[in-house]
């Protein structure tokens, strides 16, 4: 049996991607509703369902597993139940000798390793949206930031008396130089 596994990942969060690359190669796909990392029963009843010589295919490796330990856990069953595993993206299997080299490896992996860290932040932005945080770096009131750039256009402050007056620091100062030179 040929089983396909696809889930809401950063870029394709209605994993449109996904299913164009595996669908017609599956009998079989299993579709999780969520993102999270978390309560994943998709997955754990296709995994469940797997017999020895079936195959799962999915579109890429961050759409399997969160982590590099999830992602050996899930090798690991598959390669005690005799099944095979089909990263599309990767071209690679776990069943097959690599016909890569290692740098086209390590690109692979800390491809996943990116994947995997876009997806982890996209969750926790939407959990602190959900929880009515805002998202983002707290932004400094528009007089204390005037403020210390004329301080600092002036010449007779040090970044310290700046900071100590305004309560700016040196990268936000610098960085809202850059913004106002940029403006001009």
């Amino acid at each position: 049996m040929i089983f396909g596994y696809v889930r809401p990942l950063y870029n394709d969060e209605t994993c449109e991607e996904q299913l164009k690359a595996i669908s017609e190669k599956c009998q079989t796909i299993y579709r999780e509703p969520h993102a999270s990392p978390k309560k994943r029963h998709q997955l754990e009843e296709m995994l469940m369902a797997i017999q020895q010589g079936d195959t799962i295919i999915v579109e890429r490796m961050v759409a399997l597993a969160d982590t590099t330990r999830q992602l050996q856990d899930i090798l690991n069953i598959c390669e005690k139940d005799i099944v095979s595993i089909q990263f599309c993206n990767e071209a690679i299997s776990n069943n097959q000798p690599l016909t890569c080299t290692l740098q086209q490896m390590m690109k692979h992996y800390i491809q996943f390793q990116t994947d995997v860290a876009k997806q982890s932040a996209l969750i926790g932005i939407a959990n602190a949206r959900e929880q009515g945080k805002t998202i983002g770096r707290p932004r400094k009131p528009d007089v204390n930031i005037q403020k210390a750039i004329s301080m600092y256009h002036s010449g007779n402050f040090t970044l310290h008396d700046i900071k100590n007056e305004t309560g700016i620091s040196k990268s936000t100062l610098y960085r809202s130089l850059e913004n106002s030179d940029e403006n001009r």
